[in-house]
């Protein structure tokens, strides 16, 4: 029997709703319509009425951005020899995974060698062990880092040899190209890009210059889409900075002080070369140094440029601020008599004493000086002032900044006039209870030599930007210390130093008229703090009766000898002819001017500084005065310096400049 149409029974033989099928596909199709509304309802609001804010935010989604480095700008000496500059390199990672699969041809078979194949061929090409690349190919990352700042010929011969994932993204590293001999100076830059000292950091601002950003789209993969809109803000690159430095004097200066402080087995030592007219750094020597190329062998200690940072009791190359302020101030003249007694009591009677002993001498004011007397130089210096005297040290430069603002410099120390102790007042006046850097020793002497117009160091000389145009460094504004009156009866003095008769004949160079003076002081150690040692110093200019260069050396602690004279004044006398040579300064062809050291005996003079009456006699044949130049005979022109032994190679040349 079948049942009736249209519905069914339900078990249990109640009755119940009979389901129609056609009402059910209604049903159906009426809540498919509904939500398809829905989705065109949100299609529309998506495409219609919030289009612009939600292609936005997909935007946003695909775009990666990138910061493009900006290239570091070089540094360059005065003629423009490169000594710092950035170079492209390349770091190189791996795909663990892929390199097992390498294969190569091995006696006209193509064989699979991985892992053991690929470390061997790096190997010589990476300056790698085989067992350190060993470890860093095995494994199943699909990314590790294998070499950094590889050279471009290396990942070129990597390249060829075809290892299975293999990947290379460019990097720059920062080059120094003279290496050691301005290292000090030029300063470095660590891994993170972050400078490490010297010129590198000083000029770090322009050196930087001004990264990029790129930005484009990408993938849900991380890929970027080729096809999609890539925008590109140019890095702007750093300026090129161009310092005053000579870059092969600055080498010179640097093999001359190494081989001295080596040989007097000294801890460390300095030299400066300054423009005597415009005080321009022409070179600034320290040893020992490092290598800025390699970084991993520097010792700490040597990474700081001592001649900027390093401050030592300058000893008698002090004397001649002493000896200007009196002159100045009137209160003697470079002939003026002075009594040396074998010692002096001074300052709650303690007991001065010269370098040796002696009994009583009797010596001019140039003569003083010529011979280095600490105890005629405290009867000259004590009749100017305490106050008077600090300010012509302050004017000198001393406990002042040198305006370059080199990193770590020191400004000197100079206590102020009330905090002076009863022995500091006559201690300062030969140099010891005040300190100084040798770039500060150097510009003491620079002022003397320009006609007593101190000339703040300068460094840098200007900028290149990546267009072009330099833009010269602001000029310091020049400090007048004494009157160019005094300046000439110094220089003069100064020339008597390096006479037979003074105490640095060592420092001559030959067909030349050379001033300086000598320096032998007890070195303050910082780290035991207590004296230990001496500074051996020589300070002076060339020529003496036209001056162009001035150069400063020091040496701390040398043990083979410790006297300014025979330590410091060859190495300045090596210098000072290469850089005569290297500036094409000739000779001015003019003869010393005879100054008189001593005073003779039983004449009738007055001693101005003692208040005595002496009698003494006046010289047989009465010497030139102190403006009286004679020349020279041509045939007394000087040969070309011979440079010493060297010990690293000459930078790049090019032709001498005259300084002015």
């Amino acid at each position: 029997m079948t049942p009736p149409r249209g519905g069914t029974r339900r078990p249990g033989g109640g009755a119940g709703v009979v389901a129609h099928p056609q009402r059910r596909l209604r049903f159906m199709l009426l809540a498919v319509l509904f939500v398809f509304s829905l989705f065109a309802v949100q299609l529309l609001r998506l495409q219609a009425v919030d289009a612009s804010p939600m292609a936005r935010k997909a935007l946003v989604a695909r775009l990666a951005t990138q910061v493009v480095p900006a290239p570091r700008g070089d540094i360059v000496d005065a003629s423009g020899v490169v000594l710092a500059t950035t170079i492209d390199r390349y770091d190189l990672s791996v795909n663990q995974q892929a390199v097992q699969k390498y294969a190569k041809t091995v006696d006209g078979r193509t064989q699979v060698v991985g892992v053991a194949g690929a470390a061997a061929d790096l190997a010589p090409l990476l300056g790698m062990s085989v067992p350190e690349l060993t470890t860093l190919l095995t494994g199943t990352r699909k990314f590790q880092y294998l070499a950094k700042h590889v050279p471009a010929l290396a990942w070129r011969q990597v390249q060829a040899l075809g290892i299975n994932g293999l990947y290379a993204d460019l990097s720059t590293q920062r080059s120094y190209p003279t290496a050691a001999s301005a290292a000090s100076l030029v300063g470095f830059v660590q891994n993170d890009g972050t400078p490490g000292g010297g010129v590198e950091q000083l000029m770090n601002g322009r050196l930087k210059g001004t990264p990029g950003l790129s930005s484009y789209q990408r993938s849900a993969g991380g890929q970027q889409i080729p096809t999609a809109a890539q925008t590109l803000t140019p890095a702007v690159p750093g300026h090129t900075v161009r310092l005053s430095i000579n870059s092969d004097l600055q080498w010179f200066a640097q093999n001359a002080v190494a081989q001295r402080v080596i040989r007097t087995r000294a801890l460390s030592g300095t030299a400066v070369a300054l423009n005597a007219r415009t005080g321009e750094l022409l070179a600034v020597a320290n040893y020992p140094t490092f290598d800025p190329n390699n970084l991993a062998k520097a010792a700490p200690g040597n990474l700081d440029n001592r001649a900027f940072d390093e401050v030592f009791e300058p000893g008698s190359t002090s004397k001649v601020m002493t000896m200007s302020a009196a002159l100045e101030e009137g209160v003697a003249t470079p002939t003026t008599p002075v009594t040396v007694p074998p010692y002096l009591m001074r300052a709650d009677h303690i007991r001065f004493h010269d370098s040796h002993a002696h009994g009583v001498e009797h010596l001019t004011v140039a003569g003083v000086l010529a011979k280095s007397s600490n105890l005629g130089t405290i009867k000259v210096g004590e009749q100017v002032p305490a106050a008077r005297m600090h300010d012509y040290l302050t004017k000198f430069g001393i406990g002042q900044p040198s305006g370059i603002g080199f990193p770590g410099e020191s400004r000197g120390l100079l206590a102020p006039v009330k905090d002076w102790s009863g022995s500091q007042r006559y201690t300062i006046l030969f140099g010891q209870g005040l300190s100084m850097t040798a770039v500060q020793a150097a510009g003491v002497f620079q002022a003397i030599a320009n006609d007593g117009l101190r000339m703040p160091p300068r460094l840098v000389q200007g900028y290149t930007s990546s267009d072009g145009r330099f833009t010269p460094a602001p000029a310091p504004a020049p400090v007048r210390v004494i009157s160019p009156r005094v300046a000439g009866q110094m220089r003069e003095m100064m020339e008597g130093v390096v006479s037979p008769e003074g105490t640095a004949s060592a420092a001559r160079v030959a067909g030349y008229r050379v001033a300086g003076k000598t320096g032998t002081a007890d070195r303050y150690d910082q780290v035991t703090h207590r004296y230990s040692g001496k500074t051996a110093s020589f300070v002076g200019f060339a020529p003496a009766d036209d001056p162009q260069i001035v150069i400063a050396v020091a040496l701390q602690r040398p043990l083979n000898g410790y006297f300014g004279g025979s330590e410091a004044a060859p190495v300045f006398s090596q210098i000072m002819r290469y850089a005569l040579a290297e500036y094409r300064i000739p000779p001015t062809g003019t003869r010393a001017p005879h100054i008189r050291l001593t005073v003779p005996k039983d004449s009738s003079v007055v001693n101005v500084l003692t208040g005595s009456s002496t009698t003494l006699v006046e010289h047989p044949t009465p010497p030139a005065p102190l403006s009286t130049a004679t020349p020279l005979p041509a045939s007394t022109a000087p040969p070309p310096p011979a440079p010493p032994a060297l010990l690293a190679p000459l930078a790049p040349g090019r032709s001498p400049l005259r300084l002015r």
